[in-house]
């Protein structure tokens, strides 16, 4: 429980980055005299931040150890926040957000990386699970917070609540984890060895098939992020506590599916289960799309779907990843950095696709859908390939 506490908190580090400030973004908008567009790329940049800060600390975290570069990267987030507080137009708050996701990346692919350390195979997906139980407070949580401070002040103490969380969370660190990667299982940090390690991984057919299905459930989530308090609030007229009620609901069914996933992991595969679950999202999503274009039921018409599909993506998040690093525990940290830069990449690039296609309800509705439906394509498609190679074998 310790583990799963410290573990938790350190991968939440990331969605109270992205979701914290959410309900600002109309206001933020408003205050910097920057399009909707121009505000979604300050998420674009934490996202790129999130994915490209991954490659650089997952081969330090597999040279140094885990510790010193989580302690370095949360003080690096803790920097870029207070500094987003006194950002004098959009493009340098983009920047700074930039920053602000380098320093959340060293959390995210540390906790990973340690997962891989204590675990394997099974206990690995049961354990991203109970991970995402404890990681999933962040995103109930985070618009919440963010519309409380709105409630007494401007959108910029939305970024020192950040720092604040930031410093807590590398106290955490420093106290609270113990090194899972001794000296001796340690690898080179030289530039040399780094590539050769990531051209094994990017040969690994079925890791960078496993990494894309993550990387696409996880876009589709980062849709609903990105235009979730647009629809919501000027779409379907929610004002900002209640959106922050409605995305709390929405992480209620992606943390309820995490949860019962463990229970049908005693039954079966977790490729198997993220297969199904694929194919329920994309069915949820075709709904999705129909009801957005024809506005059939209102809100509740619009939200019944969505959260079904949020749950869905709820089997994927856990299982792909544990999937997709089992097949690399000698380079976990940066097995651990190319999955979750392929996560945050593919997100950063298909997140302002809701913008660009409108930022309205049918826009989220079919990024999100295409996410998934690609996700179970390739999936599919590569289970159907293994099993021609094993009866071509026998």
């Amino acid at each position: 429980m310790r583990v799963i506490f410290v573990l938790g908190a350190l991968i939440a580090l990331g969605p109270l980055t992205i979701d914290m400030y959410l309900p600002a973004l109309p206001a933020l908008g408003e205050d910097l005299s920057a399009s909707s567009s121009a505000v979604q790329l300050t998420l674009t940049g934490t996202l790129l931040g999130l994915g490209l800060g991954q490659l650089v600390i997952g081969p330090l975290s597999d040279a140094f150890g885990r510790r010193l570069p989580l302690i370095i990267g949360t003080a690096v987030h803790v920097l870029a926040s207070l500094l987003c507080l006194v950002a004098p137009n959009v493009v340098v708050l983009g920047l700074l957000r930039t920053l602000q996701g380098v320093g959340a990346a060293a959390a995210a692919v540390v906790a990973l990386a340690v997962v891989r350390d204590l675990f394997t195979g099974r206990a690995a997906a049961t354990m991203m699970s109970r991970l995402m139980l404890v990681m999933g407070a962040a995103p109930i949580l985070a618009p919440s917070l963010g519309a409380a401070i709105l409630l007494t002040g401007s959108w910029r103490g939305v970024f020192a609540a950040l720092a604040v969380l930031g410093f807590a969370l590398m106290l955490v660190a420093v106290f609270a984890l113990k090194e899972t990667l001794p000296p001796q299982r340690r690898r080179t940090g030289s530039f040399g060895p780094v590539l050769r390690t990531y051209r094994s991984l990017v040969t690994d057919r079925q890791f960078v098939v496993l990494a894309l299905v993550a990387a696409l459930g996880m876009s589709a989530l980062f849709s609903y992020v990105s235009g979730s308090s647009f629809v919501l609030q000027g779409t379907f007229g929610l004002d900002q506590q209640q959106f922050g009620l409605v995305f709390a609901i929405g992480a209620v069914a992606l943390i309820g599916a995490s949860q019962v996933n463990v229970v049908l992991l005693n039954r079966w595969s977790a490729e198997r289960i993220v297969l199904w679950a694929l194919a329920a999202a994309t069915a949820f999503g075709a709904v999705l799309v129909a009801v957005a274009a024809t506005g059939l039921g209102g809100l509740i018409g619009f939200l019944i779907p969505l959260l079904l599909l949020l749950g869905a993506v709820g089997f994927v998040l856990p299982n792909a990843p544990a999937l997709a690093l089992s097949r690399h525990g000698e380079a976990a940290g940066t097995a651990a950095a190319l999955l979750g830069a392929t996560q945050f990449g593919l997100g950063a690039l298909i997140a302002p696709l809701v913008g660009v296609l409108g930022n309205d309800a049918p826009a989220m509705a079919l990024t999100m859908t295409a996410g998934v439906l690609i996700a179970w394509a390739a999936l599919a498609a590569t289970r159907v390939r293994t099993r021609r190679a094993e009866v071509a074998v026998a």
